[in-house]
C-alpha cells in the first residue's frame, strides 16, 4: 500500500476510534461465529462508507486466516464507476477474545484497531452485517454480488433497528459475477489469492 493510502486511511479511522468508547451504546455481535466458516469472499451488497469508500463499485471484502488466528483481509473496490481501476487495502483483523469471534479490531496502519462487530450472520453463512458501536459505518455483505430484494430491504431494515439512518444506507453498485475470478476470490487482478 502506497504511503499516502496510508495517512489517508488512518486519518479516516481517527474519527471513527471515537466510537470503540465513550458514550455509544454497544453495538450487540452475534453470539458465536464460525471463524473458518466465515472465511472467503464477501460482496458489499450495501454500506454506510467511510471515506475511501463514499463512490465504490464491485466492493468485495475476502477474509483468511493465518497461524496465528489473525485475519487476513483484502478489500478490493472501483472508485466512481465499473471501469475505473481496482483499489486494494490489506487490514488485519484480530479477533477480540471472550466475544464468540464476533468482534474484532480491524487494523489499518498500526497501533490503530478499529471496532469491526458482526452483528447479523445468517444460519448459512451467505449473508451478514458488520457493524460499529459509534454507528458511522457499517456493511450489508453477501456471498453473491446481488440479494433478493425482499432480502435486501430486511437486511436494510436491521440495520436501521442498530441505529443508522435509512438515508446513510448506500446501495453498492456491483458489476454481474461474469466479470471474473479475480472478482470472485476478492484479489486485484495480477495477484494471487
Amino acid at each position: 500500500m502506497r504511503t499516502p493510502i496510508r495517512i489517508w486511511a488512518a486519518l479516516a479511522l481517527i474519527p471513527a476510534l471515537h466510537g470503540c468508547a465513550g458514550n455509544a451504546r454497544p453495538m450487540p455481535p452475534v453470539a458465536a461465529v464460525d471463524l473458518p466458516r466465515f472465511m472467503g469472499a464477501w460482496y458489499v451488497i450495501a454500506h454506510v462508507p467511510s471515506p475511501p469508500e463514499r463512490e465504490a463499485f464491485d466492493a468485495v471484502e475476502s477474509y483468511r486466516l493465518d497461524r496465528d488466528g489473525r485475519v487476513l483481509t483484502t478489500f478490493t473496490y472501483r472508485k466512481g464507476s465499473h471501469d475505473a481501476p481496482l483499489k486494494t487495502m490489506k487490514p488485519t483483523g484480530f479477533v477480540r477474545p471472550g466475544t464468540g469471534n464476533a468482534v474484532w479490531g480491524m487494523q489499518f496502519v498500526w497501533p490503530i484497531k478499529a471496532e469491526y462487530v458482526i452483528a447479523y450472520l445468517d444460519a448459512d453463512y451467505t449473508q451478514t452485517i458488520v457493524a460499529r458501536s459509534k454507528r458511522d459505518y457499517a456493511w450489508i455483505m453477501a456471498r453473491t454480488p446481488t440479494l433478493p430484494e425482499a432480502d435486501y430491504r430486511r437486511l436494510s431494515q436491521r440495520l436501521v433497528e442498530l441505529g443508522y439512518r435509512a438515508e446513510a444506507i448506500r446501495r453498492v453498485p456491483q458489476a454481474s459475477a461474469a466479470a471474473g475470478p479475480d472478482r470472485a476470490t476478492g484479489t486485484a487482478e495480477g495477484e494471487r489469492p
